[in-house]
């Protein structure tokens, strides 16, 4: 089936755009690398900034970088000269965006640095342009040509941009040892946030699990677990947990007098467990997997700390 007229100047959008991320790819300098290590040694925030496209682009840089674990905001080149200048410390770095480099509207913030004798970063095509010529550090985006039919409007060149910023906070990221808990802190709404809530968080301390010891008379095993409605009861002995007595064993028990039973003969002694700092969607998938509806949770000696039940789950949000 052939192309329609409108897919096929879209496909030749997004090639030209790929070979501008190819070409940004194989251009990558030691360049990156010192911006690396600048970014991670400094001791302020990252401040990005650019005029017009550049300026949407600084944002998401900024946004992103924030939420990776960096101290980092977008300023609009205008506001910073009538006031917004008096948001850049001495111990910040400022990274500045612009396509040709020449942005007339960043020399405010460029004449700022000089005076204040802060590290610049710049992102552009010249590196003989205003901005080249400032930045400490100068990371050149390829020479490719817009996506546009005119070759005008910023396409291929705000991708690039856009992509070299995510090179950036990830690499960044990477380097100083961000962790899916350190995510979280910065992203607990949504989805995302579901996603990455601990088992830690959810979960009932062993302290307020029914519990009795493992040699009690089945007639108060049976009455501490019906108390703790929780649908089980652990049973303890001088090391810790021996095992666990659900209300499932006790109905597969039924056919003989539950009295006359006793706990060792009706519990699981290796009951499936969840290490405490495991993610709550991947203990949902293991209840689902097996079919029941708690787990119990270990600390990384293996000792019992807790116990996390699907209703703790579903009131998360999740499942």
């Amino acid at each position: 089936m052939q192309d329609s007229p409108y897919i096929r100047p879209a496909r030749d959008v997004l090639a030209t755009e790929a070979r501008g991320l190819e070409a940004l790819a194989a251009g990558l300098t030691h360049a990156f690398d010192e911006a690396i290590h600048l970014l991670k040694s400094c001791k302020g925030r990252v401040i990005f900034s650019g005029m017009g496209k550049s300026g949407h682009i600084a944002a998401k840089i900024a946004a992103t970088m924030a939420s990776t674990g960096t101290p980092a905001f977008s300023i609009h080149p205008g506001e910073a000269s009538h006031g917004d200048l008096g948001m850049v410390a001495d111990d910040d770095v400022l990274v500045l965006l612009s396509n040709s480099g020449n942005s007339s509207e960043l020399r405010d913030l460029i004449a700022h640095a000089r005076r204040q004798d802060l590290r610049v970063i710049g992102i552009s095509k010249d590196a003989q342009s205003m901005v080249g010529q400032a930045a400490n550090i100068f990371l050149q985006l390829p020479d490719v040509e817009e996506a546009c039919a005119l070759r005008l409007a910023p396409t291929t060149s705000t991708t690039m941009t856009l992509a070299l910023g995510d090179a950036l906070c990830v690499v960044l990221m990477q380097e100083k040892g961000f962790q899916p808990s350190d995510f979280h802190k910065f992203h607990p709404g949504g989805k995302l946030g579901l996603d990455l809530i601990q088992v830690r968080t959810l979960m009932r301390a062993a302290g307020d699990i029914p519990q009795c010891h493992m040699d009690s008379p089945m007639a108060d095993v049976l009455e501490v677990m019906n108390a703790g409605s929780l649908g089980l009861v652990a049973l303890m002995d001088d090391n810790g947990l021996a095992g666990i007595i659900t209300d499932g064993d006790v109905r597969r028990h039924s056919t003989l007098p539950l009295i006359e039973q006793s706990p060792q003969s009706l519990m699981s002694a290796s009951p499936i467990s969840v290490l405490v700092d495991s993610l709550a969607v991947d203990a949902l998938k293991l209840m689902n997997d097996h079919s029941i509806t708690s787990l119990i949770v270990r600390d990384l000696e293996d000792r019992f700390v807790g116990l996390l039940h699907i209703h703790e789950l579903l009131r998360a949000g999740l499942g």
